[in-house]
């Protein structure tokens, strides 16, 4: 049994999921049947799938404390070329803030609460009690590793592990982005109005914002079937004016849409519809 799974096996009774990593600090590859997530990624995946691979395949989602799995046969040659120890942070409840540089360092010394403290190549990792989004660059040389992602190994560190702080959940936070005043071309009038009043269509675009500010994931795609439905359904009358379109650009900036994206989604819709 080589060092790296001796330390794997040691860290998964306590209760931490862990997976080998391969040169470059990276995991191991998929094997053929999971590559380009052909088998349909595991469950514990952000998006749900039936694959159970006996193979350390999809990075953090194969992170265990099974020992059984650790110690397989399918996990032997992994071990085997294995270069280091990575686990699954938000597996366990804990998030790693990972400071890339002595200028990372410094402005976490400044702003967060002291906790348990690793030391890395260039920098350090702080790692507090709670799980959280993971999300890189929240600012420079700071990346946040919790859910859905690995963190290496790097030993037990130093101090004590304090609770994770609002001033770290905060960096993960997007910022709305500024709503810009777009025209686009809305359809030329093809017949005859079909809303017979002003408040059938004042309802469909006050659903449409509501649609997409309320979208609980996939914002992109959510945009565009918004869009596609209101100009199939109010488009080819003349009633859609370039306020309506507006309203629903600016209700979509605010979940983080870029101007660009609303537009193109915009046109695309119209393609799809032949306007």
């Amino acid at each position: 049994m080589n060092t790296h799974l001796r330390t794997a096996l040691d860290l998964a009774a306590r209760g931490v999921p862990v997976l080998p990593l391969r040169a470059g600090k990276v995991p191991f590859g998929n094997c053929p049947a999971c590559r380009d997530n052909a088998c349909g990624g595991r469950p514990n995946m952000k998006t749900p799938g039936p694959c159970d691979c006996p193979r350390p395949c999809h990075a953090w989602a194969a992170a265990t404390t099974e020992p059984a799995v650790l110690t397989g046969r399918p996990w032997a040659m992994a071990w085997a070329q294995a270069q280091a120890v990575a686990y699954h942070p938000g597996g366990t409840g804990l998030t790693v803030v990972d400071l890339d540089h002595a200028d990372a360092v410094a402005w976490a010394r400044r702003t967060l609460p002291a906790t348990r403290t690793v030391p890395t190549t260039r920098g350090e990792h702080w790692i507090y009690q709670g799980a959280m989004p993971s999300m890189n660059a929240v600012r420079d040389g700071v990346d946040i590793k919790s859910t859905m992602v690995y963190a290496r190994w790097l030993g037990p560190g130093a101090g004590t592990m304090t609770d994770l702080p609002d001033a770290v959940r905060g960096l993960v936070v997007k910022k709305p982005s500024p709503v810009r005043p777009v025209t686009v071309p809305v359809p030329a009038v093809r017949g005859e109005c079909r809303h017979r009043t002003p408040v059938y269509l004042e309802r469909g675009i006050a659903m449409a914002e509501q649609r997409i500010t309320e979208a609980a994931g996939g914002v992109h795609a959510t945009v565009y079937r918004t869009f596609l439905a209101v100009l199939s359904a109010h488009g080819r009358c003349g009633c859609l004016t370039e306020a309506h379109a507006a309203r629903l650009f600016a209700a979509a900036q605010t979940r983080g849409e870029t101007a660009r994206h609303c537009t193109d989604a915009w046109s695309n819709a119209r393609t799809a519809l032949g306007m």
